[in-house]
């Protein structure tokens, strides 16, 4: 009886895990990724594990934080000073029109790909769809249509890309495999500035810790059941790995189909996913066709979902942790005027950047992961002094093998960081 009771309990606690692959399992691997594999076969694998390996303190640190206290990463923040918010405030509007337009015209570059138009004004047209329908969702949903269709979603797109680079492995140059990356990579500047996008990104924006912690309360309020840390952290260990693992198959995808083959990608969108769509069936057979792009648009969707979720989220628990301390289980944890206030401005202002920006995808998807990439050791850091904060339970904190890692990967963030600017100071 009292393994079925924890099995049930699992259940209950399982969700906001799912909810942070949906958000990770987007452009870092669908695009940069496939790119990855095809400019540098698996050449760029023992980063991606690196990047993998060292992010994963930080991100760990939000449903740690929310199971032990019953409060978002964000009351942390507060704890540590209003400064902190500040902090939190200028890096999200920093960066969320940029993070959120990336997201929303890949996902409508696929569907125009699919659908078959020519007209270059389809992707703006189909990004604005997709934005309005992912709203609709989570207005007529709100928390429980999301948690259900992420749920779907992360499973379809798990199983497809699986299967996709099952496929391909035949084709792959194992040659080129590195687990340590050649020094020779970093001699290049343009190498180093796709380096960092690929990182900045891999697996995903710090910017998700926060929102994790988020999704833990909201499905704590769901459920009415209060996960405990053991099982939030199974429950993010089982979407983190998973993450790591599509990130392989997608750079898999990129090396078996793409590399060498002489071929680069387009930089406007329509002409990114019709290459990815076209390289895959080219190579793979026109049967293959349905399942890369199934593949392809329910990992963006998903990504989109998620990420229209995430920021207007976290913006209306950041302006709520201006004026008080938050709770466990706050009453007003989500104001609906300033969540949907928050939404409808993020998705006028992502169209908008997606209209101007249209004809060069690539570059606006290096400069949404390297902004990102920038403001990682900052968060990074943030969340190490919200976990080890004084209204953390002693029981509940990391030990000094977790600290010193968390360190680790703050210093690796950092360190990057540094190089990439001294970099493009000298180029």
């Amino acid at each position: 009886m009292a393994e079925e009771a924890r099995q049930k309990n699992f259940l209950k606690a399982l969700g906001p895990g799912m909810l942070w692959a949906g958000a990770a399992v987007g452009v870092s691997h669908l695009v940069q990724s496939t790119r990855a594999g095809a400019s540098f076969g698996l050449g760029l694998v023992g980063l991606i594990i690196i990047a993998n390996i060292f992010k994963y303190p930080a991100f760990s640190f939000g449903p740690r934080y929310a199971a032990a206290t019953g409060t978002s990463l964000l009351e942390g923040y507060r704890r540590q000073g209003k400064w902190a918010l500040v902090i939190y405030a200028i890096l999200t509007l920093g960066t969320m029109f940029t993070i959120q337009a990336v997201v929303t015209v890949v996902t409508a570059a696929l569907g125009v790909a699919l659908l078959g138009w020519s007209d270059p004004s389809g992707v703006v047209i189909v990004s604005a769809m997709i934005t309005v329908t992912c709203a609709l969702l989570l207005f007529i949903g709100h928390f429980r249509w999301l948690d259900k269709i992420i749920k779907v979603v992360v499973v379809i797109l798990t199983l497809s890309t699986f299967a996709a680079a099952a496929l391909v492995l035949p084709k792959v140059d194992w040659s080129t495999l590195q687990v340590i990356p050649s020094t020779e990579l970093f001699s290049d500047p343009m190498v180093i500035v796709f380096l960092v996008a690929l990182v900045g990104w891999m697996p995903s924006a710090f910017d998700i810790s926060i929102w994790h912690s988020l999704w833990t309360l909201a499905r704590r309020r769901e459920t009415n059941y209060a996960a405990t840390v053991k099982e939030a952290l199974l429950d993010f260990n089982i979407g983190y790995l998973a993450t790591a693992i599509l990130a392989l198959c997608f750079v898999t995808l990129g090396a078996g189909v793409m590399f060498d083959s002489g071929k680069e990608f387009p930089v406007s969108a329509g002409g990114f996913a019709n290459q990815v769509i076209a390289l895959y069936t080219e190579n793979l057979g026109s049967w293959s066709k349905p399942l890369i792009a199934l593949s392809a648009f329910t990992v963006m969707f998903s990504t989109t979902l998620t990420v229209i979720d995430g920021f207007p989220r976290a913006i209306t628990t950041l302006v709520s942790r201006f004026k008080e301390s938050e709770l466990p289980d706050h009453p007003s944890a989500i104001n609906p005027k300033i969540y949907w206030a928050s939404l409808v401005v993020l998705a006028i202002g992502s169209i908008g950047i997606v209209g101007f920006l249209l004809k060069s995808l690539i570059s606006l998807v290096d400069l949404a992961t390297i902004l990102s990439f920038l403001t990682a050791p900052v968060l990074a850091w943030l969340n190490h002094r919200a976990i080890l904060g004084k209204e953390m339970p002693e029981e509940h904190r990391p030990g000094r093998g977790m600290i010193a890692y968390s360190w680790a990967g703050i210093v690796f963030s950092g360190l990057f960081a540094l190089y990439f600017l001294w970099v493009r100071s000298n180029v």
